[in-house]
């Protein structure tokens, strides 16, 4: 016989293979998932996905399942409502916006190129490590300020990000409660991540440039608790989401020997007469972006989240009552047949403005740094694509990510080169 805790056990085994087979078995619109006491039910419809990303706060909202991040990423945009969300949300979605950000494309550029030539000096590196380091400098010049943080400040804000971001995977979907010396262990490591971000951002306080994320915190009068938490949320957000984005763009840009020849043709019409990608001409270089977004349904970082009903109200039928946890995944939505053909298939000619897309989420509360994540990833495709090729120093595995808080690529190592002048020169001629 079911009972309440009986999807628990597969769910946490293989999450992605159970949401899949949860969609594919069943018509219902909304599935319900035996994953404790409360009612969970998994959106099975894209037409249902805007009722409930757009509803207001007062019927819909953040739950339960996002305020057990708080411990962890404390009271920050991602776990607040109201008005207090929006105060926050507000400069930031302006902050993060595509077209303020690739204002920054000199800065990031230079650091994509300052992380590239270290990879010239192995002989191979690993697609996701290399992905989520520089994702993190990338997130901290715009956070910070261009080369505001020195090189052991960024280090000790990576391993301070490690130090947590194990827990935000282990708090998905907990059944039961951790034993007191493992909560107590959790806590230590929080304590110590919290110190040291503090010490950097007290450090950065006053040499933060005036356009950077940490300055407009301020200048919205947010305490320096605030402020450390809205960053530590940006950044565990951000780093790996982005990371295994840009080791999936690498991936294919690896095995598709044609696909990197068109994509470094398009980076030599967006230079620049100096020799540098000029930003103007972005909107221009539409295989980097369609790569990025076939990337993004394939494997969407993001591959769940959740809203709950906070008001008994009736949605399209069905009758939801407070305290249903609404789970969205966009693995299911991204690998559906019913949405897309051939769903399994790498294709850059199909159209994005399905409903089913949301890489980002959708609505009021859809991801702000989805601007900054769509220019990392084309800036560093045009520039590799540019001036190296890159091959396959061993097979993957296989190319089934796993399931932690992000998706993780399995283990892709590479080979980088410079290419060669004869090819650089025919490419030019083309």
């Amino acid at each position: 016989m079911k009972h309440m805790f009986s999807d628990v056990r597969p769910f946490m085994r293989d999450p992605l293979s159970f949401l899949l087979a949860k969609s594919e078995s069943s018509s219902e619109r909304l599935i319900p998932l035996a994953l404790g006491v409360n009612r969970v039910l998994l959106v099975n419809d894209a037409e249902l996905l805007k009722p409930i990303l757009k509803a207001p706060e007062e019927l819909i909202d953040k739950g339960r399942l996002v305020r057990k991040l708080e411990p962890i990423v404390g009271r920050s945009s991602l776990t607040l409502s109201g008005e207090a969300h929006q105060m926050r949300r507000a400069p930031l979605h302006e902050a993060l916006a595509r077209g303020t950000v690739e204002k920054l494309v000199p800065e990031l550029l230079g650091e994509i190129r300052r992380a590239v030539f270290q990879l010239m000096r192995q002989s191979s590196f690993d697609a996701h490590a290399f992905g989520a380091g520089l994702a993190l400098k990338l997130i901290c010049t715009v956070l910070f300020g261009h080369q505001v943080l020195s090189d052991a400040d960024e280090q000790a804000l990576i391993e301070a990000v490690r130090l947590v971001e194990d827990d935000l995977s282990k708090e998905m979907f907990r059944a039961m409660p951790d034993m007191p010396w493992t909560r107590h262990q959790a806590r230590k490591k929080r304590l110590i991540a919290k110190e040291v971000m503090g010490a950097i951002y007290n450090k950065v306080e006053y040499r933060a440039s005036e356009s950077s994320i940490f300055k407009t915190l301020k200048r919205i009068g947010l305490s320096s608790e605030e402020i450390r938490d809205e960053i530590t949320t940006i950044l565990l957000a951000g780093h790996h989401t982005t990371g295994s984005a840009i080791a999936w763009n690498l991936y294919y840009l690896a095995t598709d020997k044609n696909l990197l020849c068109k994509i470094a043709q398009e980076a030599d019409a967006c230079l620049s007469f100096d020799g540098d990608i000029d930003q103007t001409k972005l909107k221009t270089a539409q295989i980097s972006a369609a790569l990025g977004k076939e990337v993004l349904r394939l494997f969407p970082s993001s591959w769940w989240f959740a809203r709950e009903v906070k008001t008994a109200h009736v949605l399209d039928g069905y009758s939801l009552r407070p305290g249903d946890s609404l789970l969205i995944s966009p693995w299911i939505f991204h690998r559906s047949p019913r949405y897309w053909k051939d769903p399994e298939l790498f294709d850059l000619s199909r159209n994005y403005g399905s409903k089913a897309y949301i890489p980002f989420g959708a609505g009021p509360r859809a991801c702000i740094g989805m601007g900054l994540a769509s220019l990392e990833l084309q800036l560093i495709t045009l520039d590799l694509a540019a001036a190296f090729e890159l091959e396959l120093a061993e097979a993957p595995p296989n190319l089934v990510p796993t399931a932690l808080v992000t998706l993780k690529p399995p283990p892709i190592k590479l080979r980088l080169r410079i290419r060669e002048e004869e090819k650089m020169y025919n490419r030019a001629a083309s």
